[in-house]
């Protein structure tokens, strides 16, 4: 059995349970971290060092695997969904992939989750409206760049980040992008990225484990 620990109101959480339903794989999930606490107990430290959410952990070899990109990944591999994660022989196919999963930890989310903080888990009275427009202006910049790939997408024909199909590149991404189009901010139109956004509303497995979750 896998066990997910981890809260899921977390994006990062969201990412893997919304991959796993993908996979139509069972699993377990604890609730962990925010408001739940538990991830700076002796026992969660001893699986994940970090004290960070989601922790997974494979109960039929004690495989424990942590940081939710990598749990992706490791998913895919394990599991062997090669249309999720392409194979290692094909490796630009798997660099494609890669690099979006890269560009949402280390460009996106660096905008994306203080404008989310300011906006939803800071009083109203502390609210800095400088500060929550730099924000916004610099998540504004990265869902512009990333319209602009889909936007080639689509005159190719391709629905997904990465292609045709939905990827880990779509799944690292979602769970944020639902934020940005959730926040109460002013959105420049940017109609690609509307257009993929909705095609992951249609998804039974996104509805289930992300829009079905209170922002929290």
């Amino acid at each position: 059995m896998l066990r997910l620990l981890g809260r899921a109101s977390s994006a990062n959480v969201q990412k893997v349970t919304w991959a796993l339903a993908e996979m139509d794989v069972p699993f377990e999930r604890s609730d962990v971290g925010g408001a739940f606490g538990g991830n700076r107990d002796a026992a969660y430290l001893k699986l994940n060092p970090s004290g960070t959410i989601p922790t997974l952990v494979d109960d039929s070899d004690g495989a424990v695997v942590w940081e939710s990109n990598t749990i992706l990944r490791f998913l895919a591999n394990r599991l062997r969904w090669s249309a999720l994660y392409p194979a290692s022989a094909d490796a630009a196919a798997r660099a494609e992939v890669e690099r979006w999963m890269d560009w949402q930890l280390g460009t996106f989310n660096s905008s994306i989750t203080p404008l989310f903080q300011t906006l939803v888990r800071t009083p109203s009275e502390q609210h800095q409206p400088a500060q929550i427009e730099q924000h916004r202006m610099r998540a504004a910049n990265a869902m512009a760049l990333l319209d602009g790939v889909l936007a080639r997408s689509l005159i190719n024909r391709s629905l997904f980040v990465c292609g045709g199909a939905l990827t880990l590149a779509d799944i690292a991404l979602g769970p944020q992008v639902r934020r940005w189009f959730e926040l109460s901010i002013e959105r420049p139109e940017l109609t690609a990225l509307a257009r993929w956004y909705a095609g992951l509303c249609e998804r039974q497995a996104f509805r289930n484990h992300v829009l079905s979750v209170p922002m929290s």
